[in-house]
This record gives C-alpha cells, structure tokens and sequence, in this order.
C-alpha cells in the first residue's frame, strides 16, 4: 500500500517543476513511510511513497518496464494489492515476459504492455495507479471496482494533476484550496456523490473507471460496474457458492511478506473473516492470526443500549478467540482523549476534510489502527459485508423501504447523521439541501439496474442495495482508507471483492433474507466457523463511546468557538441554537443527535481555520 501522485503538462518540461513534484510527493510520505522517488519524462512526473507489503526489496516505485530492445516502454506509479498477481504473473511468462522482481506491481505493467487497456479487467484487488506510455505519450489513471483505493485528479489547460489525496493536488499551486456550494453541500450532508470531490474543479476517478488523457484531452471509460442478472443458483447451491467464494477471497489476502492481522468486533463479518485466516494459516503450517478489538475506559460495565447499538462488543470478541485461539489484543482508548484538538487536527489532516457524522469514531479508529500498526503492517477487516448482504436495519424497516430518499437517513437511524442542527436556518436555505439530498437521490435510482422480470419489492430492495454499495459504502471505505493510511497500515477488505459483490448483488431478496434475519445467506454459510452467539448476534455498529467526558471536552471546544470573533465557522452557525444546545445538561434529551451538531461544526471549523480553506458561497 502506498501514496501516488503526479503531474502531465504537455506545454511544460517537466524537469523545471522538480521542487513542486517532489512537495506533492511529500505529502504521501504518511502513507508511504518506507521508501520514496520520483520519476520525470518530458512533459511527466511520477511521485510514489512507498508501504513496503510484498517484495520488500525489489518493489521500488516509480517502476519502468522495457521492450525486448532495451526501450523503455512505460512506467507506473501504484497504489494497492492485486490479490491475482502470481496467476498473472504466470501467464505472462509463458507469453515471454521477463520479471525482476516478485512485486505485483511489476506485474501490473508487464500486463499492460500485453493486452493494453483491457488489462484492467484482469484485475483482482483493491488498487489506485497511473500508468504512462512513452510510446503513445498518453496517461492511464486506474481504480480498483469497489473504490477501495483513493484516487483524484484535476484537470488543467494542458493536461492534469492526481493523487492518492486531496493534499497531493493541493500542494501544487495550479489547484486552488476552495470549496463551493456543491462541496459544503455534500459536507453538510451524508451523501456522497460518486466522482466529486468536495474541492473546486477536483473529481474523484470512479470505482471501476479508467481515465484516459492525452494531448486530445481526457476520456474515461467504466471496466466495471454493477449489473442486475437473473440468479440461476437454489438456496443451497448460493450457500455453497457464497463460502466457496470466501474461502478464496481469504486464502489470496492473506499473502503478506510483513505482520499480518485481523480487526474483531465481534460482529458476524470480522468473526467470519478472523476465522476463516486463522484456519488457512493454520493449514499452511504458519502462526495463528493476530486479532486486535477496541473498547472505552469505562465503557464495558456502563455500556447502555440505544437504537442503533444493542449489544457490547467485548463479550462476543471473547466468544471467538476462545473458538479459534487467536493471538488476541484488546485496545483501550480514553475517551477523553478522542476530544483532544490536537487529535482532531490529526484526523482533519488525514482526511483533508471535516468529519461530518459520529465524529468520535474518527479519533477511535486513528488511535486503533495506530496501536496495530505497532504490531503488524497488513490488517483485515470485515466491512461492506451489510452493504454486500443486506445487514443494516433500514434494509429491514418498512419506513427505509418506502421513503424517497437514502435509507440511512430515515427512520431510527436518520438523526445520528445529521451534522446540520446546529447552522443557520438561512444558510441552509441559501444551500437547498432538500432539493441537493432529492437530486442526490434520484440520480442515484435512475444508475440503479434493474431486470424487467422483477416486481416491485424485488426491484426495491435491489435499489437499495445499489444505494448502499455505490453511496454509503464509500464513506466508510474513504473513512477507513484515510485513518489507517495516516499511519501506514494497510487494510484489506475481503467482502469487496467484486466477484462476491456482484454475485449476492443479484442474489433476490427473498432467498437473501431467507431466514426472516439480515444477512441470511452469509450467516448459513459460515456457521460452522463461529460460535452459535456470534453466528445469531443481531448487527451491531462500530462502537461510540458513551462516556460524558466526551460531550464535555466536545461541548468546550464548541464554546471556545463562539467566544473566538475570528473562529471561521461562527458565520455559519445559529448562535441561539449554539447556546440552547451548550446549555443543556451533559446527556441531556438525545445526546447522540446533539452531538452530531457539535461534532461537524468543531470539525468545519478547524479544517478552515488549519488547512486554509476558503468558502465561495
């Protein structure tokens, strides 16, 4: 896993912008801490940080790939796993490739420079590349299908900027740090529009998309996407199918040449993914799986349940590892220290934006993945199995079913993602963020495949989860992809590879919630690897502290704020509304939905103030 970046300029040699290249560069290094370069080719360059996974020595980067005459063909900058590489790797040798190194990524190009463009669909993993060829002179941007891996890019007069993230860009002084109507927008709201970034004239390479640009301009092209099939599987030969299919999912991520362990929640997907590595490390003669789990000082014995979160997770971690005997840790976070500013700058820094919903769990998951990466380079993790199988409750709340708008702001779960309580009435309006969230919807239903034979409950359902899978799981992925990466540890997402994505994505809803249960179909084919209170635990979010010091250390910051004339985000707030919610008592009425408020105001306004934002509203 690494950090990429670079810069095309077809009016420009590329040698006289060395120094901006190199501080683009730079600002990977988080995620790149083992190794760094550049590369510059006429009107080209390359930046590449570099998470030493595989090959520790001979997968430096930016790689070069020559003809069988000694030319230089073309060169790659990449980020990510390709889970298929040793298969490829294989062909291409019988075609009369020649390797230097055992690194997927030498693998990636030398597929290229045999099949082209439809290279790409022989791809298996979660990855983020640029790829240019000296002989056409064009650039390839490539991300992985789920959208696992960061990818932006910005378009200038004479050619275009990319990087693993926003910082990338912005460190180069063609991109300006500017944020419209449209991006506060989709700040303000938990909706994520595929391929916009929140900065002016920024977009996102989709999942699934190659970007093309040459000296013609920019083209793009979808190698995958979502397709709606008749299912030809009965129930048990979809159960089967399902385990198979996670057999070997495990069995490729599991190939690592540094530390590798596993994130337990004590969920139905960590459990399913912790066991079945345990049992192909096992086979494969090596030690068991490390297993690492989180919880609050303070939290495990007053742990009250709430609409969304009903159980602790502690008792359930126990239940697995005392199953298959893991090398457990559990991980103890202060919740104080979740609230602290200098962690909210950390985590502002990381994601190069506000966190705009259940911000503590932010914090948590950077203090997390950096007490793992202590321990190991490589983790896995079970997310996107609700978005995959239908787990979350508005899959199964008749109120989400029917309500013209994205499920996770409807019923029980609507009001913990909303950040907006908190800004001025008149902002909003100026905003229309009902007509933005209505937009935001309906194009996301007219993307959604669907087959003629389906009737209408059928054809919702499969709406539903195309929402959830190309809208609210990116969320999640950018959340996990950014907390980890600030502290260079690579997490691998099993339940998105796109083989087990697009298969239960036409599994019908009927026989996918067979049983009456969410996630039916996952929970009869990994039975028998998990204890029996595990396999029927109802779904359980990643956990938020429930301590009040946090509320309070919340509730401090918000006040200093509005005490500060010269605090950017004032303007943008209802200081009644500020002062009514400061005045409650710490827990008082719905805690969790006043701090959502507090939470992206905090958090808006220290990423204006810290990273130089300005607003053009």
């Amino acid at each position: 896993m690494c950090g990429i970046t670079g810069w095309l300029s077809y009016s420009r040699n590329m040698q006289t912008q060395r120094d901006t290249l190199r501080r683009m560069t730079e600002t990977m290094s988080k995620r790149g801490p083992d190794a760094g370069g550049t590369w510059i080719e006429g009107p080209v360059g390359f930046g590449h940080r570099r998470l030493s996974i595989i090959d520790l020595e001979g997968g430096r980067q930016p790689m070069l790939a020559r003809r069988d005459d000694g030319l230089e063909a073309a060169a790659i900058t990449y980020s990510g796993e390709v889970y298929n590489f040793r298969e490829l790797r294989a062909e291409l040798k019988v075609r009369g490739h020649r390797f230097e190194s055992r690194s997927d990524t030498e693998v990636v190009l030398r597929a290229y420079l045999e099949w082209g463009d439809a290279f790409v669909e022989r791809l298996n993993g979660m990855y983020a590349f640029a790829l240019w060829d000296l002989r056409s002179q064009q650039l390839l941007l490539v991300r992985d299908r789920m959208g696992v891996k960061p990818l932006y890019y910005f378009e200038t007069d004479d050619g275009l900027i990319f990087g693993s993230e926003p910082k990338a860009l912005l460190a180069n002084p063609l991109v300006p740090r500017r944020v419209g109507v449209d991006g506060l927008r989709e700040i303000l709201e938990m909706v994520k529009t595929p391929g916009h970034a929140i900065f002016d004239g920024m977009r996102e390479v989709l999942p699934g998309e190659l970007v093309r640009v040459d000296r013609q301009g920019l083209t793009r092209r979808r190698y995958w996407q979502l397709e709606a099939r008749e299912h030809e599987h009965s129930l048990e030969q979809t159960i089967g199918h399902t385990r198979d299919l996670l057999e070997d999912i495990v069995q490729r991520q599991i190939v690592s040449d540094v530390p590798l362990c596993s994130l337990l929640s004590g969920g139905l997907d960590s459990s399913i993914i912790t066991a079945l590595a345990s049992k192909k490390l096992l086979a494969a003669g090596k030690d068991n799986i490390r297993s690492f789990s989180i919880d609050f000082l303070d939290h495990g014995s007053g742990f009250a349940g709430d609409a969304v979160r009903g159980t602790p997770d502690a008792p359930f971690v126990r239940d697995l590892v005392e199953r298959i005997h893991s090398s457990h840790h559990e991980i103890i976070l202060d919740s104080r220290e979740l609230a602290d500013p200098s962690l909210r700058s950390l985590v502002i820094e990381a994601l190069d934006l506000p966190p705009a919903y259940w911000g503590d769990m932010w914090p948590s998951l950077y203090r997390l993945f950096q007490e793992v990466r202590s321990h190991s380079t490589v983790a896995l993790s079970g997310e996107s199995a609700d978005e995959v199988f239908g787990g979350y409750r508005w899959f199964h709340d008749p109120v989400a079913i029917e309500a013209h708008t994205f499920p996770w702001l409807t019923s029980v779960t609507g009001k913990y993602f909303d950040g907006k309580t908190l800004f001025d009435p008149a902002l909003l309006r100026q905003l229309d963020m009902p007509g933005f969230l209505q937009d935001s919807y309906s194009q996301a239903i007219s993307d959604a495949p669907v087959l003629p034979s389906e009737g209408q409950t059928e054809r919702r359902m499969r709406q539903m989860s195309y929402v959830n899978l190309t809208r609210f799981v990116q969320t999640l992925l950018d959340r996990k992809d950014r907390m980890s990466m600030a502290v260079g540890l690579e997490v691998r997402v099993p339940f998105c590879d796109h083989r087990l994505v697009d298969y239960a994505f036409n599994i019908p809803w009927e026989m996918k919630a067979f049983d009456g249960r969410e996630k039916s179909i996952l929970r009869a084919a990994t039975r028998d690897l998990l204890p029996e209170s595990i396999s029927d635990r109802v779904k359980s979010p990643y956990p938020s502290t429930q301590d009040p010091a946090y509320e309070q250390a919340l509730r401090t910051s918000l006040a200093q704020i509005m005490a500060d004339k010269h605090a950017p985000v004032r303007a943008l707030l209802d200081a009644s509304k500020v002062k009514h919610t400061l005045a409650k008592p710490v827990g008082d009425s719905s805690p969790m939905y006043d701090r959502m408020g507090m939470e992206l105001a905090v958090g808006l306004n220290t990423w204006l103030s810290e990273q130089g934002v300005s607003l053009d509203l």
